[in-house]
């Protein structure tokens, strides 16, 4: 393996495990404010945290936009791409209101199985390695919801499951987008265009929100903390009274900031720098471990404590992620 491609490997693994403590992140902010404006904070500065990447790229006339391609054009396919987006992120907040930390990081992982699957209706071809890792995948599934326990299936998994769904509707639609517009641009778009639609939901749903996690949250027999959630408004009034930082809500800022910079700004830059020089199958293979990273974020952060049967649940999730990449991982002409 050459210097360069050891250089975009370890970039890879640095990047999955920003994105698996993402969650770590995501868990974290909402003991003190609520999803949808944990969202309205994190997307917008995700937004700003790309901006200087495109800026710098547009300078040396490296933007990959076609000249046909017009600002409505634009406009218009981040729009469409930051609404599932928001869609996406919503359902995977609201989820992690009531599930663990690695659980939400493997089955979102479950996205790379059903991928290929959701392509067959677009007329993308799948081989036998899909379905193989769907079996493998739903044995996963069984272990982490029924830990143990089938009838104690925990709904904030399966609110995570339907993240995950439109997560891979998600990756089809940006395959898509990404031969007429810039991979960066329509990042930082789609960014802004969710960040737009978490603030209008953090004013106008998460009340609701509140009121409906409440007795679900006691059907689970779990603590909620949602009664502790700062509303959005008065977070923004604390914002310009200059009491924010002596507000319990302060403590949201470090999850907030790792959220929306780290996990978006810096993650997508060293990932759009890595596979320049990474194989596909490495890239493959080193993102998958996005949800081992997630784990042991909970783990070590959160003071989650996964039982046998979810840990066992976490290898068959993982082993099917890898699996569904094999044409991927298998191509001779791409060395490992």
């Amino acid at each position: 393996m050459n210097k360069r491609a050891l250089r975009a490997d370890i970039l890879l693994l640095i990047t999955a495990g920003l994105w698996g403590f993402g969650f770590v992140a995501q868990s974290a902010g909402m003991d003190y404010v609520g999803p949808f404006t944990f969202n309205a904070v994190r997307f917008p500065l995700g937004t700003l945290s790309l901006v200087p990447l495109i800026l710098f790229f547009k300078t040396r006339g490296i933007l990959s936009t076609p000249h046909n391609t017009g600002h409505l054009a634009q406009v218009r396919m981040t729009l469409i791409a930051g609404t599932i987006l928001f869609v996406a992120v919503m359902f995977q907040q609201i989820g992690m209101i009531f599930t663990t930390v690695g659980n939400a990081g493997f089955i979102t992982g479950f996205y790379v199985v059903l991928t290929p699957v959701f392509g067959i209706f677009i007329g993308k071809k799948t081989g036998l390695p899909t379905w193989i890792g769907m079996v493998f995948a739903f044995i996963g599934l069984y272990f982490i919801f029924a830990a143990g326990n089938v009838s104690s299936i925990n709904p904030g998994d399966l609110i995570i499951l339907i993240s995950a769904s439109f997560w891979a509707v998600h990756i089809l639609v940006i395959d898509h987008l990404v031969q007429k517009i810039d991979p960066l641009v329509l990042s930082a778009g789609q960014f802004a265009w969710c960040g737009a639609f978490s603030i209008l939901a953090a004013f106008v749903l998460e009340p609701f929100v509140v009121n409906w996690a409440r007795p679900l949250a006691a059907y689970i027999a779990e603590d909620f903390t949602a009664q502790q959630w700062t509303p959005f408004p008065t977070l923004l009034a604390l914002v310009g009274s200059g009491g924010f930082l002596s507000h319990p809500v302060s403590g949201a800022v470090i999850p907030i900031l790792y959220g929306g910079i780290a996990s978006v700004g810096i993650a997508y830059t060293l990932q759009v720098v890595a596979q320049k020089d990474a194989p596909p199958a490495h890239a493959t293979i080193i993102l998958c471990l996005e949800g081992c990273f997630a784990a042991v974020g909970g783990i070590l952060l959160r003071n989650e404590k996964p039982g046998s049967f979810t840990l066992l649940g976490f290898g068959f999730m993982l082993v099917a992620m890898f699996v569904t990449q094999w044409d991927v991982i298998g191509r001779k002409n791409h060395n490992l």
